[in-house]
């Protein structure tokens, strides 16, 4: 096969099928559509052109600094996207098989990112910490085996790397999937080539925000591919016409395409282009192949102890670290195994091992005089054509030798034969160092058939250890169903926990008053926002209010009382009319908790209901407690559940509760739970059924456990959560002379009989009306983010709720106030003075104020008395 670099390697198929490559202004880089990708053809019903990278190293054998440099290239402007803090909590996933070795060059770009890729090789007794299938071929499911369970449980941005960004589907899949069971605010996608349609464009920007969360893409080039009418047919003709006899459909099938693959053992060789197209002889016999090719030249690498042999299951900053430092003198044992002769050489790995033979060519190439190309083995059928304007000139065909999980079948190597390779580099792991590669009909022998000297090097395939991390969901196929389930633990009450009575609430948690939990905020806040700990796995300093801030409280809700009890009738009605007249009440612990006993009472107080009730913890990032949906699945049904919060900020607990409950369902086969939430307060417009959708002051946000029935926030650590155990929280007995929850309870509940009939009038104009979810409250804090150089939506809470919530648990930096907002605001403006917080009136603000958390989280965000620090 001779080489050509004036005709496009498209040229053939565009010619014959009228297809044709239009960019977008060519990207950002000087790269071109037509430098960066050709055309190929295979057997697909939906597509019948291959779009063919030329700088990706899969089908393309390419120089291995270009290949590493697209990839790292993407990766630094992943990081110009982010800024240094938002990148130094993103992990980075990457697509198996093309794009194992990209992802990982983008970590690297990135610089500090964990790196992960999607893999289709289950290994024993390692969990799935998620999954999902392409949507547009029949290909094994891709699965996310992370030896650290809590990768990708952290709250920074997710860049998820693919070859090429088409129609989407796949991503939006694997958004789909993650964020249900770790949702964040930012996804980033990376792909050398963005060719989607106008349409599929507009579909990615609906999702985001569907799932109200910001997704970027980068890309290296962009445009669309414009196919002509009947395009299929055609294609399907000309595959016909040049491969008259096309694999069996009894073979393995092809994760990238869909198209059969030869069966094992049949078909396998070489398809050289003896014509238009080659036919496919088959790899030499024992008798034919050369010496070289019974025993390759096998090289020890000295493989770095501990460094993973690529992201299956994870790498680190620090595993990458230990690899460039190992590189130099891997690469040099190479060299030295090649022929001294050698001008032209081939360093190819194998399906997913992509990351590490890629690395050993860009060390191979700067130690070398020889010309150094790299490429991979691939699953990936594609038909081989010998002309200059075709990408696939050649196909070598070999068997499985990795012992696939789903089953034996074809393998390829395209372009390398006939291209005058010297020498060829063979890099696997242990786990493919098999002896059907070794065998006659094996890879290396259909290599030596075609190069002068074949050498093998074998990558120790890395073991992950594995702890039994509880909090982490399981696939479905990964589950244990058989176990024997212990007994359900019972709901604790009143008085033995909490001050509320027995009757209005049962607490499906575990009693941790016993355990020192409380942290000071500032350690809290420089652990949470480093990703060093999670913020349920400790629990703040409880604040003690002032006579002051005591006295603004009493006042607050003497004011806001009826306004409240309307807000809990009309949601009360709501449920009762819409959801299930017998509903069972399900508060998210803590906020929602004082609102699912008003709501019990006026149902009771109105229509004589004993409605049941229960709290649950929910962890953002972390879902839902299991143990406790499993408990109200057995003693209730689901569809009567009616989850119950406070009120609703930017919407992130509302999007992870309908998450958790499909993941809950997926691993369980227990659905019916509606992840509907009905909240008392909804300013963010993030759900359906409220009782105002204004931004007021609900005095049980103006304190803690004082207002919530002695009870703490709710706390999951592994440590102290068993994975049938209920989660935890403490009551703080030793607080009851403080405590007004009762209070709060009777004061609202005093004005039921006066808000009924508006109530009723108000509920008769919801039930006709759209309530649809607008997520009106995410574009701006988008914007405050930005506009005050925040660039981490985590840090914007918006809401009254939600900026108390700040001041008296985080590390506030500033607030921000609707101009002219009155008594509402008093206690915000007590608290943001005792703590030396700034309060800034602005215009045009959706809510009636906003916290902003300290952008500078180590504890020198706030002085030694406690005072906020003007950031610098």
């Amino acid at each position: 096969m001779g080489t050509d670099d004036v005709v496009w390697s498209g040229t053939w198929v565009a010619e014959r099928l009228g297809v044709e490559l239009v960019a977008d202004g060519e990207g950002q880089r000087p790269d071109g559509l037509n430098d960066l990708l050709g055309l190929a053809l295979r057997r697909n019903p939906k597509r019948a052109h291959l779009l063919v990278s030329n700088v990706l190293g899969k089908h393309v054998p390419q120089l291995p600094s270009r290949v590493y440099g697209a990839g790292f290239a993407l990766g630094e402007d992943v990081r110009k996207l982010l800024g240094d803090e938002a990148a130094a909590r993103a992990v980075v996933l990457g697509y198996a098989e093309t794009a194992t070795g990209l992802g990982h060059a983008v970590a690297d770009g990135v610089g500090v990112a964990p790196y992960l890729h999607s893999t289709r090789r289950p290994v024993d007794g390692v969990p799935a910490a998620g999954g999902f299938e392409e949507s547009h071929s029949h290909a094994t499911s891709h699965l996310l085996l992370p030896e650290d369970p809590g990768l990708l449980a952290g709250e920074g941005p997710l860049v998820l790397v693919d070859d090429e960004f088409s129609t989407g589907n796949t991503v939006l899949n694997t958004i789909r999937d993650l964020h249900g069971r770790y949702p964040r605010e930012r996804y980033v996608i990376v792909a050398l080539v963005d060719m989607r349609s106008a349409r599929d464009r507009g579909r990615l920007e609906e999702f985001a925000r569907e799932i109200g969360a910001r997704v970027d893409l980068i890309a290296m080039a962009s445009g669309t591919v414009r196919l002509p009418e009947g395009v299929l047919e055609k294609g399907r003709a000309l595959v016909a016409r040049y491969d008259p006899s096309p694999p069996p459909h009894s073979g393995s099938t092809s994760p990238e395409t869909g198209a059969a693959a030869e069966p094992d053992g049949t078909g396998a060789g070489i398809s050289t282009g003896t014509g238009p197209a080659g036919a496919g002889a088959a790899c030499p016999e024992p008798a034919r192949a050369t010496s070289r090719a019974a025993t390759p030249t096998r090289v020890e690498l000295g493989w770095p102890s501990g460094v993973p042999d690529g992201g299956r299951h994870g790498f680190a900053p620090a595993h990458r670290a230990v690899l460039e430092g190992a590189l130099p003198g891997m690469a040099d044992r190479i060299a030295g195994a090649l022929p001294e002769d050698a001008r032209r050489v081939l360093v190819l790995g194998f399906e997913e091992l992509m990351y590490a033979p890629l690395r050993l060519a860009t060390a191979l190439e700067e130690r070398v005089e020889a010309e150094v190309r790299y490429s991979t083995t691939t699953r990936s059928p594609v038909l081989a054509v010998d002309d200059p304007g075709y990408a696939i000139r050649t196909r070598i065909v070999f068997p499985a030798h990795d012992n696939p999980a789903d089953g034996p079948g074809a393998r390829y190597a395209y372009n390398v034969a006939g291209a005058g390779f010297d020498a060829v580099v063979a890099v696997v792991d242990s786990a493919a160092d098999t002896p059907a590669l070794h065998a006659p009909d094996g890879l290396l022998a259909c290599l030596a058939a075609h190069t002068g000297h074949v050498v093998l090097a074998v990558i120790p395939s890395y073991i992950p250890a594995i702890p039994d991390v509880p909090g982490i969901p399981e696939m479905p196929e990964r589950r244990v169903p058989e176990r024997q389930e212990p007994p359900m633990p019972e709901p604790l009450r009143g008085p033995a926990f909490s001050s509320y009575a027995p009757e209005d609430v049962g607490w499906l948690l575990q009693d941790l008053s016993g355990v020192e939990l409380e942290a000071p905020t500032e350690e809290r806040e420089e652990a949470i926002q480093s990703g060093g700990a999670h913020y349920a796995e400790s629990l703040p300093v409880e604040y003690q209010p002032s006579a002051q801030y005591q006295q603004l409280f009493m006042a607050a809700l003497e004011t806001s009382a009826t306004r409240i009890a309307r807000a809990v009738a009309t949601v009360t009605e709501t449920v009762l009319a819409e959801r299930s007249p017998f509903p069972v009440l399900v508060s998210l612990a803590r906020a929602g908790t004082p609102v699912g006993v008003l709501m019990r009472r006026y149902a009771q107080h109105r229509h004589g209901l004993d409605l049941p009730h229960y709290a649950v913890s929910i962890v953002r990032g972390r879902g839902v407690d299991e143990t406790a949906l499993r408990w109200l699945a057995a003693h209730h049904d689901p569809v009567d559940v009616v989850f119950v919060d406070g009120w609703t900020g930017k919407g992130a607990i509302t999007r992870e509760l309908a998450q958790a409950l499909d993941s809950f369902a997926a691993t369980t086969g227990i659905d019916g739970f509606s992840p509907e939430i009905a909240v008392l307060a909804d300013p963010g417009g993030c759900v359906k059924t409220y009782g105002t959708r204004e931004d007021f002051l609900i005095p049980s946000a103006c304190l803690n456990s004082t207002v919530s029935g002695l009870v703490s926030r709710t706390v999951l650590r592994s440590d102290l959560v068993g994975p049938d155990d209920f989660h935890g929280a403490k009551f703080y007995r030793e607080l009851a002379d403080g405590d007004v929850s009762g209070h709060f309870l009777d004061t609202v509940a005093a004005r039921f009989d006066e808000v009924a009939d508006a109530a009723d009038a108000e509920v008769k104009e919801l039930l006709s009306a759209d309530r649809a979810p607008t997520w009106e409250g995410w574009a701006a804090v988008e914007r405050i983010s930005e506009e005050y150089g925040i660039h981490d939506v985590n840090l914007v809470k918006p809401g009254v709720g939600e900026t108390t919530r700040v001041l008296l648990r985080r590390v506030p930096w500033k607030i921000l106030a609707k101009r002219g907002a009155g008594a509402d605001l008093d206690h915000v403006r007590l608290l943001a003075e005792q703590r030396g917080v700034p309060l800034e009136e602005v215009d045009g603000l959706p809510y009636t104020c906003v916290g902003l958390i300290h952008p500078q989280y180590t504890r020198g965000a706030t002085g030694a008395d406690g005072k906020a620090v003007t950031a610098k």
